[in-house]
């Protein structure tokens, strides 16, 4: 019994810190969002409910915690796009259940890149969830396109611009401002679904790629 308990004791402390890091990541970004970069590092703990001492273990700065929390963004949409393709058996479907479960994700906090964009370098850790990221986004959009259901002109890179453009911050409550960026996603689907030929329409400019995504993202550097 005795090993039985202190086995479980490592667990639940590794349990508790899990939680204390996915509060501290929804925290930084809500206060973030509502600060802009000069956000205080002391309110993103208080919201938290986390001592700044503990904070400053896990995170020894600002920059820190903002790397974690674009990485935790970036494999949050991996796991939506998975899942969305793993349970919806049409590509047209499992494309739209990510683009609305992303954005519902979302909240009234709003986009990451005009808080972040360009102030950090490209790390491993940053280079690898990118990549992993692509990688859904790429069969996503793959299977869409195979199935003939999405315009061929748009590309796995013109989700995460997509999904800032969509997930504006508005100043209304969250549910309110999750039900009007759905909306003007349901107008943007209409855009996206593949039309008759008579009924074409053209996209201005091309689409970004991952070089140009990665140089919004990153400070110069790497």
């Amino acid at each position: 019994m005795g090993d039985t308990h202190a086995g479980n004791k490592p667990r639940g402390r590794q349990r508790e810190a899990e939680l204390n890091d996915s509060r501290l990541i929804q925290a930084a970004r809500e206060v973030f969002a509502e600060h802009g970069w000069d956000a205080p590092v002391s309110e993103i703990a208080r919201r938290a409910g986390i001592g700044m001492g503990s904070l400053y273990r896990r995170y020894p700065s600002k920059e820190l915690l903002a790397q974690r929390m674009r990485i935790a963004g970036m494999e949050q949409l991996v796991t939506q796009a998975r899942t969305a393709l793993a349970e919806e058996p049409d590509p047209w479907a499992a494309f739209v259940r990510f683009l609305r479960d992303a954005l519902s994700a979302q909240g009234s906090s709003g986009p990451l890149l005009p808080l972040v964009g360009g102030r950090l370098p490209a790390t491993d850790d940053v280079v690898a969830a990118a990549g992993r990221l692509r990688g859904a986004l790429d069969d996503l959009v793959g299977g869409a396109h195979r199935a003939g259901l999405l315009r061929a002109d748009f590309t796995s890179s013109d989700i995460p611009l997509l999904l800032e453009h969509l997930a504006a911050r508005i100043p209304v409550a969250g549910e309110r401002a999750t039900a009007l960026h759905l909306r003007y996603l349901d107008l943007v689907l209409v855009g996206l679904r593949t039309r008759a030929a008579d009924h074409a329409t053209v996209l201005a400019g091309p689409a970004p790629d991952w070089a140009e995504l990665s140089e919004l993202w990153n400070a110069p550097g790497r």
